[in-house]
């Protein structure tokens, strides 16, 4: 079983499989708490509020009505509709308090529930028990669902930390009428059902998984803002307008697009439209491509399609003020920038360093060369010797 926060079994404290970590290093949307080191004024009390996250990327705040000494990673037991529920705190202080401005959250609303106490053994036994249900409990809720032709995806299930609730998470493209299906799911498990409709981005954020970069999806790991993605966040880019490639996990365009669009944007501004064709003696050129960071453009003549001219941005500029004021160069030729091949110095093979096989050949002993050799000598004043006689 992997860990509650983060799904894995690197660790957070509340898994049976090697957590250990006290820290929260390894949960998801991990906030780091900068204000921890600094004192409060004398005289203040600390926020007696706390985020309690829960499974994948949930937090709620709750309140620390008793006063308990509650700390990064402990494991408590909260206040719950109906019964209790069971969290792992994962931040406290007045960071707290930024956070719930931040969610547009009043200190002192009636949504803001109560911590009861420290989990107990028994409190984090059970829990983990729920826990193990929640997967057969998903592949059971999708049979019912299918067997009822109802056009949804069952995509997670989270019980609560007493056992008494559930909640179903789903994607749907239109409005679902799960009445039916909750009456089915209450009798079969003997709990309460809660249905929550999610998107495909909240989905792939609770699923988690690799992208194409090779790293763990942004949104399962620091994504919290999801915003509409277009496409012309790729055409700004140069990018081909290929779905698959542009798709992420769940199937929308990738969040990444809009990392570097604006840098894209600006550096756009300095180029002209891609419309205007160039008017030289020899003919009209128009737009084929352009490398944004190099400053370079390409064009063709329309009598020579297949052949791309490269020019430098400021030449480009240079060539629509002339043709702006009713002039024509001769070429686009004339405006090339040739670049200077350097010839690099040839360097001798001095040990021999450019040869792959050189160790590949079997190494022989001087011993047994020095051998060879006084044999093969001894045998030719043999055969002299024996001419001699002979003659």
């Amino acid at each position: 079983m992997g860990c509650s926060g983060c799904s894995s079994a690197r660790g957070c404290g509340t898994s049976a499989k090697g957590c250990k970590s006290k820290t929260g290093s390894c949960n998801k949307l991990n906030v780091f708490d900068w204000l921890n080191d600094i004192e409060l004024p004398h005289g203040q009390k600390i926020f007696d509020c706390v985020e309690i996250r829960f499974k994948n990327s949930r937090k709620e705040y709750y309140r620390n009505t008793e006063s308990l000494t509650l700390n990064i990673g402990d494991v408590v037991a909260v206040e719950s509709s109906p019964g209790h529920d069971i969290g792992t705190i994962s931040l406290t202080g007045e960071l707290v308090k930024k956070q719930m401005r931040k969610h547009k959250l009043a200190f002192d609303s009636e949504e803001v529930k109560k911590v009861y106490r420290q989990a107990k053994k028994t409190d984090i036994d059970k829990w983990l028990e729920a826990q193990t249900l929640e997967v057969d409990t998903m592949y059971k809720a999708r049979t019912l669902a299918i067997e009822q032709g109802l056009e949804m995806k069952i995509s997670d299930v989270e019980y609560q930390g007493d056992k008494s609730k559930a909640i179903f998470y789903y994607t749907a493209e239109g409005r679902v009428d799960f009445r039916e299906l909750i009456k089915r799911l209450a009798g079969e498990f003997k709990i309460r059902i809660e249905m929550k409709q999610i998107g495909v981005r909240q989905e792939a954020s609770r699923l988690g998984g690799i992208g194409s970069c090779g790293r763990e999806l942004c949104c399962s790991t620091w994504l919290t803002d999801f915003r509409s993605v277009s496409t012309s966040a790729a055409r700004y880019q140069q990018l081909s307008l290929n779905p698959e490639k542009l798709a992420g996990q769940c199937g929308k365009l990738k969040c990444c697009l809009n990392y570097e669009l604006d840098t894209y944007v600006d550096a756009l501004k300095g180029f002209p439209d891609t419309n205007i064709k160039l008017k030289t003696k020899k003919g009209n050129a128009f737009y084929k491509k352009m490398d944004i960071f190099k400053n370079m453009m390409w064009y063709s003549y329309q009598d020579e399609p297949l052949k791309f001219i490269e020019l430098k941005l400021n030449r480009v500029n240079e060539i629509i003020e002339m043709n702006k004021k009713d002039e024509k160069p001769n070429d686009l030729m004339d405006f090339v920038e040739f670049k200077e091949v350097v010839k690099e110095p040839e360097y001798g093979n001095v040990v021999g360093q450019d040869s792959l096989t050189r160790f590949d050949k079997p190494k022989h002993k001087k011993g047994n060369n020095n051998r060879k050799k006084h044999h093969k000598h001894r045998n030719k004043n043999r055969n002299k010797n024996q001419q001699k006689k002979n003659g």
